[in-house]
């Protein structure tokens, strides 16, 4: 996943993200604002996790939502 686009697209992803990380606050959302490394800590913050454990749930992400990209 290009996360030039996302971050480009980041109104159209906030949904999504909202969705498979629910304690993520809209306040964070605006603060991430498509960038993966401010998602991964807010992951980490949110739910107590790893580094590595963010990452892989970010990965999990990108392979669901791929399709989902816009053109």
């Amino acid at each position: 996943m290009n996360w030039d686009t996302v971050a480009g697209n980041w109104k159209q992803y906030q949904g999504k993200v909202k969705a498979q990380w629910g304690k993520l606050t809209n306040d964070q959302l605006d603060v991430i604002a498509g960038k993966r490394v401010e998602l991964a800590g807010k992951i980490q913050e949110a739910y107590g996790i790893t580094k590595d454990e963010a990452e892989k749930q970010i990965l999990s992400f990108e392979e669901l939502t791929k399709d989902d990209r816009p053109k």
